[in-house]
């Protein structure tokens, strides 16, 4: 199963605190609406996102179709078809993708630890 580039969702206080903490790291902006109150940054390939007021917990995120630059790659899994792996594999979703859609969509699990796992495709 691809499921493509992957980041951690970070729910922060304060989104240009944060920011300037992560670019003290070597993170810079790759994306994001800083208005909208989250930015997402880069250091080599890793990624995070930063989101103030958005969620109430770190998130595991992975983007299908994406690579870590956010470049389409041409060959993905679609994340129905990773849906329906996962229920295959009785994994249970938090989140289902919207039913008869194709293109962007997402879906929700939890790891047995209670990590939340966003599968979020944007293509």
């Amino acid at each position: 199963m691809k499921l493509g580039a992957f980041s951690m969702s970070l729910n922060v206080k304060d989104l240009q605190i944060s920011k300037a903490f992560y670019e003290k790291l070597g993170f810079k902006a790759l994306g994001g609406n800083e208005e909208m109150n989250y930015l997402i940054m880069k250091n080599e390939n890793a990624i995070i996102g930063l989101f103030q007021g958005m969620f109430e917990v770190n998130i595991l995120t992975f983007n299908p179709g994406w690579d870590e630059n956010a470049q389409t790659l041409e060959n993905y899994n679609d994340v129905r078809e990773i849906e329906k792996s996962l229920k295959e594999s009785d994994i249970v979703l938090e989140q289902e993708v919207k039913k008869e859609t194709q293109g962007p969509g997402s879906l929700i699990v939890k790891d047995p630890d209670g990590n939340v796992i966003l599968i979020d495709q944007h293509i």
